[in-house]
């Protein structure tokens, strides 16, 4: 299918309001011009000392007419034009999010967040500057271009051909050589500035080694050695932008040069009223003003290819999701899949990392029918969150299979969240009512709905305490509530859900030992009947698994029940001792 840009089919769908915006930006400097010129022609007529103010009146009128015209069009050109870009840009973030939200998982394994959020910000402003900036005034800039020529063309055909080709150095050729000299010096100042920010962050999160180290110098000199490459890019940017006005003034002196030349010689001919050599020389401001602007806006196009090609990215990978294998999901297998009975079957399973040559994963099978409940334990960089991801079909195995009933877990695309629930470390909390938090579940849960949910969860009683019972507010990020009731908020909308199949990924980390079995407890009595995954880096609750599976490097090293592994697993017995010291002592006695 193909992919629809991200600015001519904006134009086209507002194609009558932009042609508005067009024409009274282009209205507004023709009644600038008109007033420079009819203002020289009154300068020049009052000079004549008129016998009658009557012999001006006309030229006074219109000077009025120009002046109050122009501010009023100007006014009514920035009224459409941002009228008309706020709605592009709603139009943008709307199908920004439609391209974001469903495949979430696919393209957060991907993108950084920082550039996802850059996308949603930065990038659809730069957007709006293309209209703002650009496509309005460069539009505008054109129509006074040809004006300009034809006005003059009807006085003398030649000297017009020859004003055109000055007016091309300020539309045509000083912006050409604007955006070749800073498109190269825009990028590098751009690299440079995020190696300057990276560089920084690092500093600050480790400004305590840097200290004990006693190398907070090196640091400085290294920072400064940065800004000072970065401050001489933009110097030199600078630089160009000083010498680009001044090339442009040079040219706006010589086409004013050339005009008084010109209207002097009409009038010595004979073809032109003395009056009007002040009118056709002041013109030229209002004229020039309006070309001048042009090498500035078109400076700015690298930046909006930027926008557009990581724009382009998103919608890409959305593509890749949607065209897996030809064989995306419809809805109705997405909902058979979502209530019923889900068989998730992992065969082989590897994955590498596009241009690591090293496998993250590799050899993986697993077989999780409905219901089982499956403990993936390791140390960190074990690949216990890859594999998570191919099971909720955010990454695509580079060998083997991952498939729920039978179909691939990549295909199942924007109907995954129908079929998987997940619960990690930090789920976040809104600020807004507890019910509100909770029905993120189920959009369709109504407040019986509700109770129940938080009553299954253990939450009730603590709930109904609250000054306004499921109406309190939970403040930014949930603060109102510690860290095990806030993971039992997020439990509770799991249990709205309903969904077959359940990732928990380490849910309890960050509790203490009380909080933790407390909250494992309530875990395994809510969501009996699904089929649980829980990905960890230690042994708690291992006892309630029916399957362990021991990863190290990648592969799987140790699998078996609990009980299995505590018989005939010696290094896991030591794991389990260490880590569950409580468990093994209350056993003994």
């Amino acid at each position: 299918m193909r992919k629809e840009g991200w600015i001519i089919p904006y134009i086209r769908a507002h194609w009558g309001r932009c042609l508005l915006i067009i024409g009274l930006g282009s209205l507004a400097l023709l009644f600038a011009a008109g007033l420079m010129f009819t203002s020289g022609l009154l300068i020049s007529k009052s000079a004549l000392r008129p016998e009658n103010i009557l012999m001006v009146y006309v030229p006074i009128v219109l000077v009025r007419t120009f002046g109050i015209g122009r501010a009023v069009l100007f006014y009514a050109e920035r009224l459409a034009g941002h009228d008309t870009v706020l709605r592009i840009v709603s139009s943008m973030r709307e199908r920004l999010y439609r391209i974001l939200e469903p495949q979430a998982l696919w393209i957060q394994s991907r993108f950084r967040a920082g550039d996802v959020l850059g996308v949603l910000s930065a990038d659809i402003e730069h957007l709006q500057d293309v209209y703002l900036r650009t496509v309005f005034p460069g539009a505008s800039a054109l129509v006074m271009y040809a004006a300009a020529t034809a006005a003059v063309g009807r006085w003398d055909l030649r000297f017009a051909l020859v004003l055109a080709l000055y007016m091309f150095i300020l539309v045509g050729i000083l912006p050409w050589l604007s955006l070749m000299m800073t498109k190269a010096k825009t990028k590098l100042a751009k690299t440079q500035k995020a190696g300057m920010y990276r560089q920084l962050t690092d500093a600050v999160l480790g400004m305590g080694d840097w200290v004990i180290s006693g190398r907070e110098a090196q640091f400085l000199a290294a920072y400064d050695a940065k800004a000072g490459e970065a401050a001489r890019t933009d110097a030199k940017l600078r630089a160009w932008v000083r010498f680009r006005q001044l090339a442009g003034q040079c040219v706006v002196g010589l086409i004013l040069l050339a005009v008084l030349v010109w209207a002097a010689g009409m009038y010595a001919d004979g073809k032109l009223p003395a009056v009007l050599i002040a009118a056709f020389v002041l013109v030229v401001f209002p004229v020039t003003d309006a070309l001048l602007p042009v090498s500035e806006a078109v400076e700015h196009l690298p930046r909006y290819r930027d926008s557009l090609r990581r724009l382009s990215d998103l919608e890409g990978e959305e593509s890749n999701v949607n065209g897996y294998g030809n064989g995306q999901v419809s809805g109705d297998q997405a909902a058979a899949m979502a209530g019923g009975a889900v068989h998730i079957r992992v065969e082989r399973a590897g994955f590498r990392y596009e241009g690591d040559p090293s496998w993250t994963l590799r050899d993986i099978s697993l077989d999780i029918p409905q219901g089982k409940k499956v403990a993936i334990i390791g140390r960190s960089g074990a690949g216990k969150s890859t594999l998570l991801k191919l099971l909720e079909g955010a990454l695509t195995p580079s060998e083997g299979e991952v498939t729920l009933n039978g179909v691939p877990a990549a295909a199942i695309g924007e109907h995954m969240p129908h079929i998987v629930s997940l619960l990690n470390q930090n789920p976040h909390l809104f600020d807004t009512s507890v019910a509100n938090n909770i029905r993120l579940g189920s959009q369709d849960a109504g407040e019986e709905d509700i109770v129940r949910a938080a009553r299954q969860v253990k939450l009730d009683r603590l709930i109904e305490s609250l000054p306004d019972r499921y109406h309190t507010r939970m403040h930014e990020t949930g603060q109102r509530f510690s860290g095990g009731e806030r993971q039992r908020i997020a439990l509770a909308r799991i249990w709205l859900r309903n969904n077959p199949v359940v990732l928990l990924d380490e849910p309890t980390v960050g509790l203490d030992p009380r909080t933790e079995n407390e909250l494992i407890r309530i875990m395994l009595d809510s969501l009996q009947g699904k089929s649980l995954i829980w990905v960890t880096h230690h042994l708690a609750g291992a006892e309630h698994m029916d399957e362990i599976v021991f990863m190290e490097d990648g592969r799987i090293v140790m699998r078996g029940s609990h009980a299995e592994l505590m018989e005939n697993e010696p290094r896991y017995r030591s794991l389990y001792q260490l880590d569950r010291p409580e468990a093994l002592l209350i056993k003994a006695n």
